[in-house]
């Protein structure tokens, strides 16, 4: 059996962009309230019964959310031009640090405006 297990969090964080379309407004600084979810998959330990430990991937998620939270994301090492893409890419590398073998899937969402983005194995 396959089991899929996701923790989400939160962050709000300001960037610009810049785009060939709408330049004005992206380059502007502006902020969104993203939320994004990892997903981890694979079998259970047979001693536990867990997947993984939520307490450690709680740990962990903290200490990623707190790397983004309230921060300007132009100014993130190894982030690149604030994207979905790029936040799903940034998540992955630091979660798969800890969760190589169980990792499938980043998602990052902006909910005020619809957008979303998801990064799977």
């Amino acid at each position: 059996m396959r089991y899929e297990l996701s923790q989400s969090f939160y962050f709000e964080a300001a960037h610009t962009l810049r785009r060939k379309i709408d330049v004005e407004p992206s380059l502007r600084i502006h902020g969104h309230t993203y939320i994004a979810e990892v997903t981890l998959a694979g079998e259970p330990d047979p001693d536990s019964g867990m997947l993984v430990d939520l307490a450690h991937l709680r740990g962990h998620i903290e200490t990623l959310r707190l790397a983004l939270d309230h921060r300007f994301l132009d100014e993130v090492a190894d982030l690149g031009p604030a994207t979905l893409e790029n936040l799903c890419a940034f998540i992955w590398r630091a979660m798969e640090a800890r969760y190589a073998q169980q990792l499938d899937c980043v998602e990052v969402r902006r909910q005020a405006s619809g957008d979303a983005c998801r990064l799977r194995r």
